[in-house]
């Protein structure tokens, strides 16, 4: 598998596990003080195609997974980030993949993970008059449930 190869070589120090899920699906767990390099690695040197991210409240932490796609070899990597849930802060992928701007902006207010750097980190799904610090996608946020 030349992708997990590439990338255990360049990130040995910084890999913190890996799940290859199929053939076709790896999932890579790093801390978020190396996202940036890692993402922008993928992006641009793998050339991949940034496919979209999840974010996800364990309950204990909030998780985002970044979805990377390597058309030319048909594998999907998703670079796993595990965040503080009382202090959900990562660096922003916009200064390197623009396309990832709109999808931390509906993380951002339906999840309340905020993003570093971000250009424009306002909300982008919910109404206007939308009580601020209530996230409806929060496990244990029932004021956002109807």
């Amino acid at each position: 598998m030349d992708i997990l190869e590439t990338l255990r070589e360049r990130f040995s120090d910084k890999i913190k596990n890996v799940k290859i899920h199929t053939d076709k699906r790896i999932y890579i767990d790093i801390d978020k003080e190396n996202l940036l390099e890692v993402a922008s690695f993928v992006f641009n040197d793998m050339d991949a195609r940034f496919v979209t991210a999840s974010g996800v409240d364990n309950l204990d932490s909030m998780e985002i997974l970044y979805h990377f796609s390597i058309d030319r070899e048909d594998v999907i990597v998703s670079l796993r980030v595990l965040l503080d849930r009382e202090n959900s802060v990562v660096e922003s992928l916009g200064s390197i993949i623009k396309g990832a701007l709109n999808i931390e902006r509906e993380m951002y207010e339906l999840l309340g993970i905020k993003f570093l750097n971000h250009q424009d980190l306002k909300r982008l799904l919910l109404a206007e008059d939308y009580p601020e610090g209530v996230y409806p996608l929060r496990k244990d946020d029932q004021k956002g449930k109807k």
